[in-house]
């Protein structure tokens, strides 16, 4: 298959990889996260906003760490779907944050997640992440149908 001009094609397998390893370091803590992007990384997390670069990404992880103690993301649920350099991962999280409080998607209501990458060069060039950063559930007022009776 080609490409497009300007457009380069990474094996769906290269990118799926690369995702993978992505949530396993993202877990572990492992420092080496940072490795898999490429300098120039864009990215999208919600309440930051979309930023560019390994030193704006590093601004996000230390903030969450902050507030994370603990999350593991669970791969053998997660649905992975890959076309070219893309692949977009929608799963659950489980984690406990610094207070004590914990999350485990499909039981409270943070947890679903849903990750778009983009692969080049096996370095992550674009990361967007849609999720809800409301971990602990502090956001009560949002909670427009209740909580009640609700399937998470």
């Amino acid at each position: 298959m080609s490409a497009a001009p300007g457009i380069s094609l990474t094996p769906a397998s290269t990118a799926t990889e690369v995702a993978l390893e992505y949530f396993r370091r993202l877990d572990a803590g492992d420092p080496t996260l940072m490795d898999l992007y490429d300098p120039d990384v864009t990215f999208y997390f919600p309440k930051f906003g979309v930023g560019r670069g390994r030193a704006q990404l590093g601004e996000v992880g230390g903030a969450l760490g902050q507030v994370v103690a603990a999350m593991a993301h669970d791969m053998s649920t997660a649905t992975f779907v890959a076309a070219g350099d893309r692949v977009v991962v929608e799963g659950v999280s489980r984690g406990q944050l610094r207070d004590g409080r914990s999350w485990s998607g499909g039981e409270t209501p943070a947890g679903r997640y849903c990750n778009v990458f983009e692969v080049k060069g096996g370095k992550i060039v674009r990361l967007f992440i849609y999720l809800d950063p409301d971990y602990g559930g502090d956001d009560e007022g949002r909670f427009l149908w209740g909580r009640d009776g609700r399937a998470w």
